[in-house]
């Protein structure tokens, strides 16, 4: 009976985790009627994306902590609790500034769920469910990205994008209350909140959201002035004392001297770039198909979905060649098609749909899992298990980071960028030019190859829209083409890696996790 109440239980948690995975999803989809209700500028929007993102770079490392002092059966009814309750908050948001407050409030929670999942596998259940508890929330983990675009369109579009938060509310609940009643109690450890390195946890969010407002607000100030200089302060104070308080207290709240390691510290540097090309992939198709191609949201998850699909039909081949091939040609054939499929969505026009998103979505689906699998070994090789839980956390926290870099990069491309192509097209329309006008999308009848006179107001007015499409479209190609790119300097990484097959249980690995020279 009791095992039995303990598999109640999990279940409701990676019920918990579907929902923390699933919200950063269905909000994508979502982002241009959000953008339209609530009357954010664009170059605000994406603070919906890495609010959540940076804060459960924050939460992760504190999850082990917060288990410790809490139980593991608390801290996840607290956790889910708040992330009900932010999500609540969410749906009653009528400006930018509260709806970016709570979603970072749902990205701490949430942020709290999925590491403590996979952390339960090995401490509340038998050792012999522990295959099928690992698979149990993997499969969680792949199908809420796969349908969290198209559920997020649907509710948007079917009844309003208030519901993509309110979603939540009816699960959230029962999750509490059959984690509260089900899950192990534990023993709760309150004093170990004193242990926590609280100073630490509030210069990294300080550096962290310093560091996404100069991204996103330095290349309009041509990095000068006195609030681009006062922002610079900030992150580099905050940043240094974060990594001097890492490096020097005896329970940091993230263990750098792990990326003494070589393995750690490259998977970690893969694990980056891997988030930027995940979440930065579907901000990109987001924005263009909701802001270019004016799709509907359930339009949009319907395209957005493919990626997901296809990465589920293709984890199983991934998870069946990682103990057979070895990781090095794994992890190059990983990155190397995501890379190719980001490079071949940077020759997008304004007229790309879903056909032509087709491919180079199937090409980043089927590479997800070569690229998470080899580089997750790679980095967790060799830990004694009590490092384990807190080594993997730090590996996973960087790919969100990545994510929320990722995106604020995009960000400044568009930001950047989009006036500069604006320019380049009215000099050449101007100049009579009549394929960039086909590119545009006008008319070519009226392009001789002569310069054209002044133009009135009205055709202006006219005219404006279209140049703008085509600016927009420039930029998402040469964000596309930068993501892309830093795919295929990645593969640098392989030399770094060592070859041969991945053995379970092996006998040979670095038992500590301390030594430098890996």
């Amino acid at each position: 009976m009791t095992a039995t109440r303990t598999w109640i239980g999990y279940v409701a948690m990676c019920v918990g985790m579907f929902m923390a995975i699933l919200d950063i999803q269905v909000v994508a989809s979502s982002l241009t009627n959000i953008q339209h209700a609530l009357g954010i500028p664009d170059d605000q929007i994406s603070w919906i994306q890495t609010a959540y993102l940076i804060a459960e770079v924050i939460a992760i490392p504190l999850t082990g902590m917060l288990t410790r002092a809490l139980s593991l059966r608390w801290m996840f009814v607290a956790a889910t609790g708040g992330f009900t309750l932010a999500s609540i908050a969410c749906a009653t948001c009528t400006n930018a500034d509260p709806l970016i407050a709570l979603r970072v409030v749902q990205g701490f929670c949430g942020g709290m769920l999925i590491p403590a999942v996979f952390t339960s596998v090995f401490t509340i259940l038998p050792k012999k469910h522990e295959i099928l508890a690992t698979a149990m929330a993997g499969v969680v983990a792949m199908v809420a990205p796969t349908v969290g675009p198209y559920v997020g369109g649907w509710l948007t579009q079917t009844y309003s994008w208030h519901w993509i938060f309110l979603i939540n509310v009816v699960p959230g609940i029962l999750v509490c209350t059959v984690v509260g009643i089900f899950l192990p109690s534990g023993e709760p450890n309150i004093g170990y909140l004193r242990k926590i390195d609280y100073a630490t946890v509030f210069l990294a969010a300080i550096f962290l959201g310093t560091l996404e407002l100069l991204l996103k607000e330095a290349p309009p100030h041509h990095w000068s002035g006195l609030y681009i200089y006062s922002l610079f302060t900030i992150c580099a104070v905050a940043g240094a004392m974060a990594i001097y308080l890492c490096l020097s207290r005896p329970s940091p709240f993230i263990n750098l001297r792990r990326f003494s390691r070589i393995a750690f510290a490259v998977g970690c540097s893969l694990s980056f770039v891997a988030g930027m090309g995940l979440y930065g992939s579907t901000y990109i198709l987001a924005i263009f198909l909701g802001g270019v191609r004016e799709h509907t949201p359930i339009e949009i998850g319907e395209i957005i979905m493919v990626s997901g699909a296809v990465q589920m039909l293709a984890a199983p081949v991934a998870a069946f060649a990682e103990s057979r091939v070895d990781g090095r040609l794994l992890v190059a054939f990983g990155y190397a098609v995501f890379g190719i499929g980001l490079l071949i969505n940077g020759q997008m026009t304004f007229q790309t749909d879903f056909d032509g998103l087709f491919w180079p979505q199937v090409l980043r689906g089927a590479a997800v899992m070569f690229c998470i699998l080899p580089t997750t070994r790679l980095a967790m090789e060799g830990w004694k298990i009590e490092d384990a839980p807190d080594a993997s956390g730090q590996f996973n926290l960087m790919r969100n980071l990545g994510g929320a870099i990722g995106i604020a990069l995009i960000d400044t491309i568009l930001a950047q960028r989009t006036p500069e192509h604006a320019k380049h097209i009215i000099d050449r329309l101007q100049a009579g030019d009549a394929q960039m006008a086909a590119r545009v999308g006008l008319p070519t009848e009226y392009f001789h190859g002569v310069p054209m006179g002044p133009v009135d107001p009205a055709m202006r007015a006219y005219v404006e829209p279209f140049i703008q499409r085509a600016a927009l479209t420039a930029s998402f190609n040469e964000a596309w083409i930068v993501i892309g790119a830093l795919f295929l300097l990645s593969l640098i990484a392989v030399a770094f890696m060592r070859s041969g097959v991945w053995q379970p249980g092996r006998e040979d690995e670095e038992p500590c996790a301390n030594s430098p020279e890996r």
